[in-house]
């Protein structure tokens, strides 16, 4: 999936010289977090949050004795060295850019311009949509050797039991480079087939552990 599928187009922006007091009323009245201020050819110069906001208000016990500090324009506590992403990016990798560089949100431009918006929510999102956590099913783990067509195997095996594969998760075994960890979640609410089939083709299933199934 690439972000041009789930990025939002109808981005609020803001220029520079605007000031601390109407971001403040923006973030306020359209419920955002996150306001790209762009020039007039629509490059990102900058990126305001919410948290910088609160930072540069003044206290409410001081807010009638520091008007001005209100009144100073964004330029002055924008953040300008902003990471940005392309509409065919892929969401699995500006997820990792989220991680690594611990941002919240990621302007989307094309040939320099702002043409949309990725939040952290917009990410959670999809990435639950991705893995399918939320349909109907149950998730089974299964530590397998990190070998060519295994998992064509343990397809087939549970296609055998007429169940269908929502998704599949690979993960590095913590403990042994040579094995993989695979989360797959079944379009099934009672596993128990699945589950014993794959330990009859001699895999071994980390999770669940269900009662009554042999080992």
């Amino acid at each position: 999936m690439i972000l041009e599928e789930i990025m939002k187009t109808d981005v609020i922006t803001l220029a520079e010289s605007d000031t601390i007091k109407t971001a403040i009323q923006i973030v306020n009245e359209k419920k955002i977090r996150h306001i790209p201020v762009v020039n007039q050819e629509d490059h990102v110069v900058g990126l305001i949050t919410d948290r910088d906001l609160r930072d540069a208000a003044p206290s409410i016990f001081h807010a009638e004795e520091h008007q001005e500090d209100l009144e100073r324009p964004l330029s002055s506590i924008m953040q300008k060295q902003v990471i940005t992403g392309h509409p065919l990016d892929f969401v699995e990798e500006v997820s990792a850019l989220f991680y690594e560089h611990d941002i919240s949100c990621l302007p989307v431009v094309t040939e320099k311009k702002l043409v949309g918006i990725i939040t952290e929510t917009d990410l959670l999102h999809t990435l639950v949509k991705l893995t399918g956590a939320n349909q109907p099913g149950s998730q089974i783990e299964i530590r397998v050797p990190n070998r060519t067509g295994l998992l064509s195997e343990i397809a087939t095996l549970i296609k055998s039991k007429n169940s269908n594969i929502n998704s599949i998760l690979v993960y590095p075994d913590k403990m042994d480079e040579a094995y993989k960890v695979l989360v797959i979640r079944v379009q099934t609410m009672n596993p128990s087939a699945v589950i014993q089939e794959l330990r009859d083709a001699g895999h071994e299933v980390l999770w669940p552990k269900l009662p009554g199934l042999s080992l």
